[in-house]
């Protein structure tokens, strides 16, 4: 399970991205960016943070850290935006929270060119959990003492969504053509065959097992947390077999 920590502080909300995460301080004294249960997007961003975010760690990307965050919505009261005190009257109980990597930068890629190599990881973990927020307008990276991190997984396994229909949608290709680090000739031949065979049922089991059970509860069509769990699973495992062999939109990559 992931690290529980409670907020005593709401710092100042991150205009960024459309459901407004916030930085706040919490009781071991770290600073996270949190995204809030009561967003719009809803708790289902929040479970595609933690399994992205958790299988990216294991395969050996750069992740802010993920904790669960406790949240009292008497933190809000004393916001004067009415938009904030609302979201936090909302979101009580548990949250997600990322490390906040202090003097990072966005990822500009002008800037910072990556390895074929490194391209090529990327973009195949993106196709894999279907990644469509890593576009060259919105990179969703940052540079952080000179290295590349990988942030905001909440775009991500778009099947969730409508589980009746995940399976067929959990087959389509990726297309690649307007992804960040399309223009670096990803190898992505290259990190299917490092990346796909440690994809196994443990360890997306392993990852599954992190999301709140709060997170997972009254989906229809599921009885328990862990039948939910499985769900999820089911598609990554497939598509990693296939996925390097479906990426469209980078005829000049590797």
């Amino acid at each position: 399970m992931l690290k529980e920590v409670t907020a005593t502080r709401y710092i100042t909300p991150l205009r960024e991205g459309g459901s407004l995460p916030g930085l706040v301080e919490a009781d071991d004294f770290g600073t996270y960016v949190v995204k809030f249960t009561g967003a719009g997007q809803g708790r289902k961003t929040l479970v595609a943070e933690v399994v992205c975010g958790e299988l990216a760690r294991r395969l050996g990307f750069r992740m802010p850290g993920l904790v669960t965050v406790r949240l009292d919505p008497v933190l809000g009261l004393g916001e004067p935006e009415p938009q904030v005190q609302e979201l936090l009257r909302s979101s009580a109980g548990a949250n997600l929270g990322m490390d906040f990597l202090s003097g990072a930068l966005g990822y500009d890629p002008l800037a910072f060119p990556v390895s074929a190599a490194e391209a090529g990881r990327i973009v195949w973990f993106d196709a894999l959990v279907n990644n469509v927020d890593r576009s060259w307008r919105n990179p969703n990276l940052l540079v952080h003492r000179g290295e590349l991190w990988l942030i905001d997984h909440g775009a991500t396994m778009i099947w969730h969504h409508n589980w009746p229909s995940a399976e067929a949608s959990a087959a389509r290709p990726y297309d690649a053509c307007d992804h960040a680090l399309a223009r670096f000739a990803p190898d992505v031949a290259g990190a299917a065959a490092e990346l796909a065979p440690r994809i196994t049922e443990d360890l997306l089991a392993e990852v599954t097992a992190d999301i709140p059970d709060a997170w997972l509860e009254g989906e229809p069509g599921f009885d328990t947390a862990d039948d939910l769990r499985r769900a999820y699973a089911r598609p990554l495992l497939a598509r990693a077999a296939v996925i390097h062999e479906r990426v469209t939109g980078i005829e000049g990559a590797k």
